[in-house]
């Protein structure tokens, strides 16, 4: 897969498969399915999604990540870190044990709201919001122990998620953070500017599009975010609002050079009919990048 700058950088997420920890999710497939499409479809990695699915042991996960000439990079970790000053990170401990055996490179940390989902809206008080931070880099401690990275994810229903919290976190803190544009976007953040104004804060990028109207009623609470993810939520890149090709090119002019996760989530009703399914809209995504993104990043160095 020739995508100029950016061949051997764009990764896979098996939620774009509609592979997800959320419970009733839908239909899972089976990752020797995941993975296959993954490599058909010329991707150089993927993140862990939920913990178990890629393989039971880290030795097992890299033996089916090398069946496929497939790499990790990472994995997905919310932890709730605002409801105490010194919460347990046992799990989250395992978690990160896990990834580091399994050869990856960064967690994907995300504040947790706790147990009301992704449907909450968290607001901190100054007393949470200390626990936040000090939390934050006690995980960043047991991560930089075992040889990895950390980034912060804004997340729609988590207690990083609006504009307001992602600017106080950019000021009360020097952690990476994922840059996420759909999530971002959706939260009132523009990704653009962010990849812009803080370019030495991104240590991580997940690509996904966003359709507004459905974003605006999942942010109302007139949806549920899973039933959001179902109406089309997020879309291939390029068929949605945002300004896919814009990020890209900012975060390569300042300097970028990690991974691109086209990380789209994704909910399956049932199993997909033979040559439909999840991998058509990865393959749109990747068609964006070839057709629309590298061009622009062309026409950006030759001005």
């Amino acid at each position: 897969m020739d995508l100029g700058p950016l061949t051997g950088r764009v990764a896979g997420a098996p939620i774009s498969w509609g592979v997800s920890e959320a419970p009733d999710w839908g239909h899972e497939l089976p990752a020797s399915v995941v993975l296959a499409q993954m490599a058909e479809v010329g991707l150089a990695a993927t993140e862990l999604g939920p913990t178990g699915y890629l393989g039971a042991t880290p030795d097992a996960v890299r033996a089916a990540l090398d069946s496929h000439d497939l790499s990790l990079i990472g994995g997905f970790l919310p932890v709730t870190l605002h409801l105490d000053a010194d919460v347990d990170l046992a799990a989250a401990e395992a978690a990160i044990r896990t990834l580091a055996a399994a050869g990856s490179e960064v967690v994907v940390l995300a504040a947790d709201a706790g147990p009301s989902g992704y449907d909450s809206k968290v607001e901190l008080d100054d007393d949470q919001w200390h626990n936040l931070l000090r939390n934050l880099e006690r995980v960043r401690a047991l991560v930089a122990d075992l040889g990895l990275r950390t980034t912060l994810h804004p997340h729609v229903g988590t207690a990083i998620e609006s504009a307001e919290t992602v600017r106080r976190l950019l000021h009360d803190s020097d952690v990476p953070l994922c840059l996420d544009t759909g999530h971002l976007a959706i939260g009132g953040t523009d990704p653009v500017d962010l990849a812009r104004s803080a370019p030495e804060r991104v240590g991580h990028v997940h690509l996904k599009d966003v359709r507004t109207d459905v974003a605006t009623s999942v942010e109302k609470g007139a949806v549920s975010w899973v039933d959001g993810v179902r109406g089309g939520l997020f879309a291939p890149l390029g068929d949605g609002d945002l300004d896919i090709a814009g990020v890209v090119l900012a975060l390569e002019e300042t300097g970028y050079h990690g991974w691109y996760v086209l990380e789209q989530d994704t909910a399956l009703p049932e199993v997909p009919a033979a040559g439909q399914g999840p991998i058509l809209d990865v393959r749109r995504s990747i068609d964006f990048l070839r057709d629309t993104v590298v061009p622009a990043l062309a026409a950006g160095r030759r001005a």
